[in-house]
């Protein structure tokens, strides 16, 4: 159940909690959403991934944010060993997301 009418870019607060959700920043701005699936997928069941700014953005990217929603809650953990790994041409950065216990989601 998502509450509101999202804000100015769509982003809306949906339930359920965000325990199986990561924050990956530090992307590099040529880094597609499918190879983001393709690297975490390794990890666990991918839910949902979203890219900011999508791959088809008309803006220009200096640096883009991932954010992924594992079936399972054990994936978020597994997935923080990412963290400095270069990923095309950045180190990446993961940590676990959850914003008063709502999950960041485009619905």
């Amino acid at each position: 159940k998502c509450r509101g009418g999202g804000d100015e870019f769509g982003l809306l607060r949906c339930n359920p909690p965000g325990e199986n959700v990561v924050q990956v920043t530090n992307v590099s701005p040529s880094t597609t959403s499918e190879q983001m699936r393709t690297l975490f997928g390794f990890l666990g069941t991918i839910e949902e991934l979203k890219l900011f700014p999508p791959d088809d953005s008309p803006m220009p990217v200096t640096s883009r944010v991932c954010f992924v929603k594992f079936q399972e809650p054990e994936s978020v953990g597994v997935s923080q060993h990412l963290t400095n790994t270069v990923f095309v041409d950045r180190a990446l950065i993961v940590v676990p997301f959850a914003e008063d216990d709502y999950a960041l989601f485009i619905c």
